[in-house]
């Protein structure tokens, strides 16, 4: 039986979705079942939580028959919250915890009152770092953190000095990707709107052009510097694009590849190509959980937060996500 510090409810308030293709409109708002802590398992008792687009890709269909596994479905999977009850075989969670977590993509549960989240993605959030701030860690700033290692970054300052550049800057990764490229030192060029220029300026990058400007869609750097790899956040840029920018050995880090560039990258692979075209799935683990939790807690990184909704206006939150204009994080909290 699973230790618990308080009694949970029977029932929670949640919102899922029951077909694909409907958008916010498809989210209703459900009383159900309170879940339980199984073997490796923690229960949270929910504080926040955050859209990321894979979320409302997912309810689109583009993962489909892959993700979700079942319908209705309660989305979302980057949380925090206080830990209720903890299952069998976890030793380094406890009842009263405050913590950062990622819930399994496959049952996810993250628009609700209550989720059961894996112990292996679960980390401790101290109390400098409030419950949205940590919400919006797992998917954006853990995919920002395992590109631009992919690129070569190191964060113990031993890397290299290299020239990076991140497209759509604003969004919840790019954000992020700028903070962590100038923790690892690199130089960074960034594209973003032009009313977020001086924001991500503010966050580190050493040149940022207006992605709408002839010299930003051109992607080159005002210096004439080579990029040594590049975070590429949007859609929409060729790979032929890219190429002629980088430097002997550059790589271009796509996070939302579709099925082109998955089949050039394989190919950029297994012919030992010096550039190559990158295409990112994010491996979630504790230890990069914890080290962005840390970097929180210090003040070194932060999460920009674009706007906050209760859970009862969670659709609006969807919505927003969806119509692509955030500056940073989208962020539910659960009212008390």
């Amino acid at each position: 039986m699973a230790a618990t510090a308080a009694t949970a409810p029977a029932k929670m308030r949640a919102l899922q979705y029951e077909a694909y293709g409907e958008g916010a409109a498809g989210l209703k708002h459900v009383e159900v079942p309170v879940p339980s802590a199984k073997k490796n398992e923690v229960l949270l008792k929910l504080q926040a939580a955050t859209v990321n687009p894979v979320d409302w890709k997912i309810q689109k269909g583009d993962l489909r028959p892959l993700l979700p596994r079942k319908l209705p479905f309660i989305p979302v999977t980057d949380v925090a919250g206080e830990v209720v009850a903890v299952g069998p075989g976890v030793e380094d969670l406890a009842a009263g915890d405050q913590v950062v977590a990622m819930l399994n993509s496959l049952n996810g549960g993250g628009l609700a009152e209550y989720a059961v989240a894996p112990a292996n993605l679960t980390v401790k959030r101290p109390s400098a770092v409030s419950a949205a701030e940590g919400a919006g860690l797992p998917i954006a700033a853990g995919t920002a953190l395992q590109s631009l290692r992919s690129i070569g970054a190191k964060f113990d300052g031993t890397g290299k000095p290299l020239n990076v550049l991140i497209t759509a800057a604003s969004g919840g990764v790019g954000l992020y990707a700028v903070q962590l490229a100038k923790l690892a030192n690199l130089h960074v060029t960034a594209t973003c709107g032009a009313r977020n220029i001086d924001l991500v300026k503010s966050l580190g990058a050493d040149e940022v052009m207006d992605y709408r400007t002839p010299e930003g869609a051109s992607l080159q750097s005002p210096s004439g510097k080579k990029y040594d790899g590049v975070v590429h956040c949007t859609v929409g840029v060729s790979w032929s694009t890219f190429k002629p920018l980088l430097s002997s050995s550059g790589r271009v880090i796509d996070i939302t590849p579709n099925f082109s560039a998955i089949l050039a990258g394989g190919l950029h692979k297994v012919t030992f190509a010096k550039k190559r075209l990158v295409p990112l799935l994010l491996w979630p683990n504790k230890a990069d959980l914890e080290f962005l939790v840390g970097l929180l807690e210090k003040g070194k990184l932060k999460t920009v937060i674009d706007s906050r909704f209760p859970l009862s206006d969670a659709g609006k939150a969807w919505q927003s996500s969806i119509d692509g204009h955030a500056t940073g994080k989208i962020i539910i909290e659960m009212e008390s």
